[in-house]
């Protein structure tokens, strides 16, 4: 399932805190954002066709959960980066950030500390 960056923004609100009606999520996304009401509906109907987003009927408005994990969804997301950019290889990606002076000295010591986790 592909979840576009629009829609990961939805996404990333129920993963807070779930479940919400759509005026919890517009609450919280239409402003940061800059987006109106009707692109919020928008982007929940997508979710439900998706079947990423689940909705519970509760009276007369409908509370809207997860059917996705976060860590599904960034599980699925790495790896198709590093399929569609390295060809599945983690190391390209960190030389990648090393030879564009992208990664900071702290970067670099929690790199080193899981290497020497992994090695063990």
């Amino acid at each position: 399932m592909k979840i576009s960056s629009a829609e990961s923004v939805v996404m990333e609100a129920l993963w807070r805190r779930s479940p919400l009606t759509s005026e919890a999520i517009m609450a919280e996304v239409c402003k940061p954002q800059d987006w109106t009401e009707g692109t919020v509906k928008v982007l929940i109907s997508r979710l439900l066709k998706k079947k990423a987003v689940g909705a519970t009927s509760e009276g007369r408005r409908y509370l809207y959960s997860p059917l996705v994990s976060r860590e599904a969804y960034v599980g699925s997301e790495s790896q198709g980066l590093l399929d569609r950019l390295f060809d599945g290889r983690l190391a390209p990606l960190v030389a990648h950030f090393s030879d564009s002076d992208k990664l900071s000295e702290q970067d670099v010591a929690e790199l080193k500390a899981l290497i020497e986790k992994i090695g063990k």
